[in-house]
């Protein structure tokens, strides 16, 4: 019984983020592209990739109780890319608050 609880509790905790990395070198063509999506989606917990080659991002959907940005920024390197998290509001209107996790200095995303 008290079993059960405990892992009602952990399930709880998990939370569904999206993390927005870009990368370097960037993408330039389709190929670039499936290659990311097609090797991201083997790491636990990623659930959605999302890449732009106009805005040169990946945006990973994931669990954040199964992976961490610091797992998705090693799969990238296995693939030769070096991936940094993009910074919420980094462009004008583009913050909608749910570009960080914790939304720290998220001026829309501020609970």
């Amino acid at each position: 019984m008290l079993l059960c609880a405990a892992a009602l509790t952990l399930s709880a905790a998990a939370e569904t983020v999206t993390t927005v990395f870009t990368v370097n070198p960037p993408m330039s063509c389709e190929n670039c592209e499936n290659k990311i999506k097609t090797n991201l989606r083997f790491v636990k917990g990623v659930k959605n990739i999302q890449t732009s080659l106009e805005k040169q991002e990946v945006a990973v959907k994931y669990d954040n109780a199964k992976t961490d940005v610091k797992a998705l920024t090693e799969a990238f390197s296995k693939i030769g890319y070096k991936a940094s998290t993009k910074k919420a509001g980094s462009e004008p209107g583009e913050c909608k608050g749910t570009c960080c996790p914790d939304q720290k200095g998220c001026s829309k995303g501020k609970k």
